[in-house]
């Protein structure tokens, strides 16, 4: 029975033993091995082979290459004892742990330096400024390798390190931004708790002074000095001041003020925030001639006070601002900023309307002329004297035609003709009583046939072109030089109205359908005025009550119901059917083409010459043989497109007759009707639409020919009195008639 093995012996290899290949070194022996090399040992597990070998008869266990706990900090391995000979394992596999020991061989990292920090100034001793933090890699557990302690290389006596925490704090207290803003600290890190033979690293901290408002505003002067012309406009800069601030950012806004009366009420100042400068401006013009100097106080203050440094005082600075105001040539200037004057209507050429003044603001007071501007277009209606300044007329004025007129009047230095000023001056053309009264309306009145005496046909007003003071009371009569109307009476209401009053009972439009009737119509101006006015009154038969005062015509309208619109529907409707109308008619008497076009096809058209041709012996164009002979006719039925050879020989004219005629004396009409029935039942030749038309006079005339020419004139029995129940719209043709009747008779 096999022993139990021995428990294997295991070394802790360190590193440190393994620093040169091979030179580690530990041993496995199984209690079965004699020392006869009868037993060989293998190994198996992580690294086996490569970074660790086994000595097959000893037992020995080297490593190849240097090992790095920072990578792997332990292997897992197997080992086993076999009988050389049979290759029976004389144990079973043990496992065991090859543990890496750790040596300091990493110095302290600062990962994320380096670093920028911040701390305002004036901070207070052991101020937090940053934290820096060191990173090692060594085993932390077992000795001092990753035992990390800081220090500051750069940076003192400004700032400090807390070497556990790596905390950096200031140092030294009323550290100013404006001596020194930026500072460059250097912290270290070393490992092993500081001791010597310890590793380091160190990291870069650029730390910056934040400013906080430490310093007052300060005018760099005193007093100063500032020319101004009196020209200058108001509202524009005309200086600068600024006073400077150590400060920055907000720290260092000012607001700048003038303290002083004097100065508050001509100038203003206000502050520019690009340059932080304070800005000077005229509230109002400068008069060298009223005052030449002017002295202001400016005050700047801090906008944004830290209350932590009240005990350095107030925030503030004054300075004085002395102004000196320069004479510049000026305009003239009126005495008014603008004139209103007034004169009558009708006033002669010539009359003083008003006056302006102006005068040279200057200390030297030159003389000034006056002139009008020819943009406004007045020139045709005022002048002004050119050294005094005096308004005339220069035409009469209309008030009725423009009741008021708007004139510039312009004013310059004799000396210094290019300065010119000017004012609007209005002038208000006052009424005189110049214009008649007349009548409101001039449209007819109209007159009720059915009116009865004493009824009010119309109520008229007056009206009157001149202003109200001037005639707006209005009285009316009658003119008294014409004798007295038997048909209407005026009654005068005394409120600026009057009454036209029928006189007579019931009107007769046809009898006289016009009437006038005279009004005179006085004002209550001074001196008062009148105006007779015509009326035309129309008589008109009238709605029922008379209530609605309108024509017959008018009237049959209103009675049937029908408004304009409708009736404007109605005429469109009829215009459009007699459209239709006249549309359908000249389509059907439009001719159609023929489907079928020959030259031998020969038909009885209708020929129309321009000549008179060669009288009745002319029957080339036309042959209507077959009209006068039937027979001949029914011969020619299937042939319609020859032309029958029938010659006729007469003697003397009018007295040939057709042959057809001394045959048969059969009536055309017969023969047009038989022809017509024949053209319908006949199929032999193409529908062909054609227009005959045949001279023919009947049978049997005594003049024995159609001709006019040698015809005697006989009276026409024909009674054209008929024409006058036509009525009146046939009267003229009826008298026309009748008087040629007479001259025939005659």
């Amino acid at each position: 029975m096999r022993k139990k093995p021995k428990v294997v012996r295991l070394f802790r290899l360190s590193s440190a033993l393994m620093c040169v290949q091979g030179s580690a070194r530990g041993q496995l022996h199984s209690n079965s091995d004699k020392g006869d090399g009868s037993v060989r040992y293998i190994l198996s597990g992580e690294g086996a082979g490569t970074i660790f070998i086994i000595d097959e008869v000893t037992g020995d266990i080297h490593a190849t290459k240097s090992l790095d706990r920072e990578r792997k900090t332990h292997y897992v391995l197997h080992a086993q004892a076999l009988d050389r000979n049979t290759e029976e394992a004389l144990e079973p596999k043990s496992e065991f742990i090859i543990k890496v020991q750790d040596i300091n061989d990493n110095a302290p990292k600062f990962p994320d330096g380096p670093f920028v920090a911040t701390v305002p100034e004036m901070s207070e001793v052991g101020t937090s400024v940053l934290q820096v933090t060191a990173t090692d890699a060594d085993d932390p557990t077992y000795g001092n390798s990753a035992r990390i302690v800081y220090s500051i290389l750069q940076g003192q006596p400004y700032f400090s390190v807390d070497p556990k925490t790596g905390i950096i704090r200031t140092a030294l207290a009323s550290m100013d931004r404006e001596a020194r803003e930026h500072y460059t600290v250097v912290i270290q890190a070393k490992d092993m708790a500081g001791q010597v033979g310890g590793l380091s690293g160190s990291t870069t901290i650029n730390i910056t002074l934040t400013d906080i408002n430490d310093n007052p505003p300060k005018f760099p002067q005193k007093n100063y000095q500032l020319y101004v012309p009196e020209s200058a406009q108001v509202g524009k800069p005309v200086g600068k001041i600024k006073a400077g601030d150590e400060d920055i950012g907000i720290n260092a806004d000012i607001k700048y003020s003038i303290i002083n009366s004097e100065g508050t009420n001509t100038f203003n100042i206000s502050t520019d925030r690009d340059t932080r400068e304070g800005v000077i401006s005229l509230k109002k013009l400068l008069n060298y001639e009223r005052k030449k100097t002017y002295t202001l106080h400016i005050e700047g203050v801090n906008t944004h006070v830290d209350p932590r440094f009240s005990y350095l005082g107030s925030f503030k600075d004054t300075a004085t601002l002395k102004i000196t105001v320069g004479d510049v040539d000026e305009a003239p200037v009126f005495s008014m900023d603008y004139y209103i004057m007034d004169v009558y209507e009708n006033a002669p050429s010539g009359t003083e309307v008003g006056a302006v003044t102006a005068r040279d603001p200057d200390s030297r007071n030159s003389p000034v002329r006056y002139f009008l501007d020819s943009k406004d277009g007045e020139e045709r209606y005022f002048r002004v004297e050119e050294s005094s300044g005096v308004i005339r007329t220069k035409q009469p004025l209309d008030r009725e035609d423009m009741p008021w007129h708007n004139i510039t009047v312009m004013a310059s230095e004799v000396d210094n003709p290019s300065l010119l000023s000017h004012v609007p001056v209005t002038i208000q053309v006052l009424d005189v009583n110049d214009n008649p009264p007349e009548i409101a309306t001039q449209d007819e009145v109209i007159v009720c046939e059915s009116s009865r005496p004493g009824q009010v046909i119309q109520t008229v007003t007056a009206m009157d072109k001149d202003d109200f003071a001037n005639g707006q009371r209005f009285s009316f009569a009658l003119p008294s030089q014409l004798p007295v109307n038997p048909n209407f009476t005026l009654k005068d209401n005394e409120d600026s109205t009057a009454s036209i009053i029928a006189k007579r009972r019931r009107f007769n439009h046809l009898s006289q359908e016009l009437y006038e009737l005279a009004i005179v119509v006085w004002d209550s101006g001074e001196p008062s005025l009148s105006g007779t006015s015509t009326l035309t009154l129309r008589v008109c038969p009238c709605q029922r009550h008379g209530r609605i005062r309108t024509c017959q015509g008018e009237a049959f309208l209103s009675s049937a119901g029908l408004s304009t619109g409708a009736l404007i529907a109605i005429l469109l409707c009829i215009i459009i059917l007699l459209a239709i109308v006249v549309l359908f008619i000249t389509l059907r008497r439009s001719k159609k083409e023929p489907l079928i076009i020959s030259e031998e096809d020969i038909r009885e058209n209708v020929v129309t010459y321009d000549d008179e041709g060669g009288g009745e012996e002319d029957t080339e164009a036309f042959d209507i043989i077959a009209l006068r002979n039937p027979a001949a006719a029914e011969e020619l039925r299937f042939r319609r497109d020859v032309r029958p050879e029938v010659r006729q020989h007469c003697s003397p004219p009018r007295s040939c007759r057709s042959p057809s005629v001394e045959l048969d004396e059969v009536d055309v009409q017969e023969f047009i009707k038989q022809r017509l029935v024949d053209a319908d039942i006949d199929t032999s030749v193409p529908p062909y639409d054609s227009l005959q038309t045949y001279a023919y006079e009947g049978q049997g005339s005594p003049a024995g020919s159609i001709s006019p020419l040698e015809s005697p004139g006989t009276q026409s029995e024909q009674d054209y009195n008929y024409l006058d129940d036509w009525g009146p719209q046939f009267q003229k043709l009826a008298e026309l008639y009748g008087e040629a009747e007479a001259d025939v008779t005659t």
